[in-house]
Order: structure tokens, then sequence, then C-alpha cells
């Protein structure tokens, strides 16, 4: 094949990859940062937000086990994505029907759908990273099209359909799935990459990527993101009503500043990558969040609506620099064998585990400072702020990059029993 023939093959190949990113979070966002603006506007649902944001982590937590077993061994990645995404589909679509007329029905469905969705967040990833090249520069890329997805998603439910209160941003959920769901039926086959091999308990435990931790710098990492998982969910869980309550009109449209943001930063990866290494750009996240929270505490006094927005601007280098750098990260750290199987270990510590943690604690905390109707914001923003400061201080002290170690693991095609230690530098 011709050097000309393989970039336009490689050029498709991306571009599909592209349209599955822009859907895969295009579903996401149709409904995840509106849900909490619609759950206070409908009496029978204002209590039940702290449960309703610990669903996708719940799902998380069970998805590692999902993406290990089957993705790993028994079926191709794109069948799996497409029997997901169209049964979570159906599921949402069921999900106004029920909205205000039974809470536990309502939660049970979004329940359903999350358990569905989230395994995809990790298959995605590796679907992406098993038909590119050059993860470096060609998944920012790609990734970058699911933010787009999200921004779209935002502004139809928001502005286009003014649904920031209504069950309609279900339904648009829902059918987006379905979609998505029929069109990973297209995407280019991959197989399994253990088909074949026997199935053991070590297995269904996930204890091959859990011996990753084994590794000091990527034990450091997993607790480090499990930990500022914590505070984030703050952000999705209460941003959108604060955002509508310092005044913005269509909340959920004014969140759409923070993918923008994201663009941008995804698109400047690469250059970072090359200058600042995994510790400084991991740092710079969760430094991001410090601020971002400090922004947020400090408007309310005069409602600054400018703060509001630097804070949530923020949201671009929040994510970029620590999640999509470490999903990059895990992805070299792990044997080709248990790539799914450790990306659906990142999606348990940070989505599911530090997630969970964090709605719960979230929601207790803004029972402390709810007086009657009014949040006391000022105060209830500081406290995530001083988490993911004291979380950074931390990482920073104890994180050491191992470049020859992620290049070791990055090459290894077999596990022996556990994983070989590699020294942090």
């Amino acid at each position: 094949m011709s050097q000309a023939s393989t970039q336009a093959n490689g050029g498709a190949i991306t571009a599909r990859l592209s349209v599955m990113m822009f859907l895969q979070f295009f579903a996401w966002g149709s409904w995840y940062v509106s849900m909490g603006t619609f759950l206070a506007a409908n009496a029978q649902l204002k209590d039940a937000s702290a449960w309703a944001y610990s669903l996708v982590p719940i799902a998380a937590i069970i998805s590692p086990f999902f993406l290990g077993i089957v993705a790993d061994r028994f079926f191709a990645t794109e069948r799996v994505l497409g029997a997901l995404h169209i049964l979570g589909g159906v599921f949402m679509l069921a999900v106004p029907s029920m909205a205000t007329q039974d809470p536990t029905m309502f939660l049970t469905l979004v329940g359903l759908h999350a358990l569905c969705y989230v395994p995809t967040l990790g298959l995605t990833n590796s679907l992406a990273f098993r038909n590119v090249t050059d993860q470096e520069k060609q998944f920012p890329l790609i990734r970058v099209w699911g933010t787009i997805g999200w921004i779209v998603a935002n502004l139809v439910v928001s502005s286009a359909l003014h649904a920031d209160h209504s069950a309609t941003q279900f339904t648009v959920a829902g059918i987006a799935a379905i979609v998505l769901g029929l069109y990973s039926l297209t995407l280019p086959h991959t197989p399994p990459p253990a088909a074949g091999q026997k199935v053991s308990a070590r297995d269904i435990m996930g204890l091959d990527s859990l011996a990753l931790m084994k590794q000091p710098s990527f034990a450091v990492f997993m607790i480090s993101s499990f930990l500022i998982c914590i505070p984030l969910a703050a952000y999705y869980q209460l941003a959108n009503r604060y955002v509508e309550a310092v005044g913005f009109a269509n909340p959920t449209s004014w969140m759409s500043i923070g993918q923008g943001s994201e663009i941008f930063f995804m698109l400047v990866m690469p250059f970072f990558f090359m200058r600042l290494g995994v510790k400084k750009m991991l740092l710079v996240g969760m430094l991001a969040w410090v601020v971002r929270y400090g922004l947020f505490s400090g408007a309310w006094g005069d409602k600054v609506q400018w703060m509001v927005i630097a804070g949530v601007f923020l949201h671009g280098i929040c994510y970029d620099f620590f999640f999509v750098t470490g999903q990059i990260y895990v992805d070299k750290k792990a044997p080709d064998m248990i790539r799914s199987q450790a990306q659906g270990f990142l999606v348990l510590v940070t989505q599911g585990l530090g997630m969970f943690i964090g709605a719960q604690t979230m929601g207790q905390i803004e029972k402390a400072y709810t007086n009657g109707d009014a949040i006391q914001w000022q105060g209830l923003w500081l406290i995530p702020c001083i988490a993911a400061g004291v979380i950074s201080v931390l990482f920073f002290l104890l994180f050491r990059e191992d470049r020859d170690a992620v290049e070791a693991a990055r090459d290894s095609n077999a596990l022996d029993g556990t994983l070989e230690q590699v020294p942090a530098r």
C-alpha cells in the first residue's frame, strides 16, 4: 500500500472515531449537566440530587468487571458498544413518563441507563487507542469531538429546546444513544485481545489491572485521581444551579463554555505533552480545580458573573490536563492484553468510587449550607477548593514520573502471574 493510501485510510478511521466520540458525549451531555436544574424544579425530586448523581458512579464501580471479562475476552468492542447504547437508549426514553410520577422508578431507569452507558466510556477509549498509531498526537484530536458533542447537546437542550427544567432532555439523550448504538456496529472491527483464554477468578476481580498498583508512580496517580474526584463532584452536581443562581438564563448553555475551552486545550495537548510531561500536566489540571472553586466562592457576595464564567472556562484545563492525560498514561502503563481492563480500573477509581463519595459528600455539604431555600454558596464552594488544594500538594510531593517504566509497560505483551514492579525514578 502506498503512503498516500495509508494516510487516506488513517484519515478515514480518524473521522469515523471522531463521529463516535461526538455521539458518545452528546448522549451524556444531553442530560447530565441539566439534570440538577430539572430535579431542583420538581418538588417530588428536589431531594433526590445526591442519589441521582450517585447513579453514574455506582455504574462505574460495576463496569470494570464488565470491561475486563466481556470486552477483553469474548466479543468485539464495536459490537459491545452497539448493544449497550441501544439498550441504554431504550431505558432513557422511558424516563420522561416516570420523571414526575414515581421518584423511585425515575432513579431506577436513570440507573439502568447508567449501567449501560458507563462501560462505554472505557470501551470507546480502548477502541480508539487500538485503531490509531500515535496516541499522543491522534487521540486528543479524536477526543475533542466528544467535547464538541457535549457542547452541541447543551445548546440543543438549553437554548433550542429550553429544556433545562424539562424531562425532554432525557428523550434527547435516549434518541442519541440509540443512534450511537447503530453507528457503533459500523466501526472498525476490534476483536477481543485475550480471546480464547480461560477466565479465572483473578480476571473476574480485575486483579491484573490492580497489580499495576505495585508500581509506586501508578499507585500515587490512582490514589490522587480517586481523591480529586471527591471535590470534582461538586461541579457536576451544583455548578449548573449556581450559574442560574447568579443570574444567567439558559444555564446549561453557559456551562458549555467549559467544553469550549476543553476543545482549545485538547488541540494544544500534544504541544504541552512534549514540554511539560505527565506530572506537570496532571498537576496543572488539579490546580485549575482549586482556582475554579476559589472563583466560584469569591463571586457569590456581589454575584460577580465574570468570575463565575472564568471558573466555568477553566473546565478545559481541569478535564483535559488531568483526565485525558490520565487516560493516555494508563494506556501506556498497561500491557496490551489488559488495556481495556486498565481503562475500566481508571473509570472505577475516578468516576466510580471518587464521584460516588463526592456526590454523597456534596449532598450533605449542600444540606449544611442551606437555610430554607437559600444556599450559602460562598462557604459551600470553599470546601472543595481547600480539598483540591491539599490533594494537589500531596500529588506534587509524591508522584515521580517514570518515563522508562511507561515505555516498558507499553511494549510488554505478556503477563506472568503478576506484573513486574518497575521502580520509579
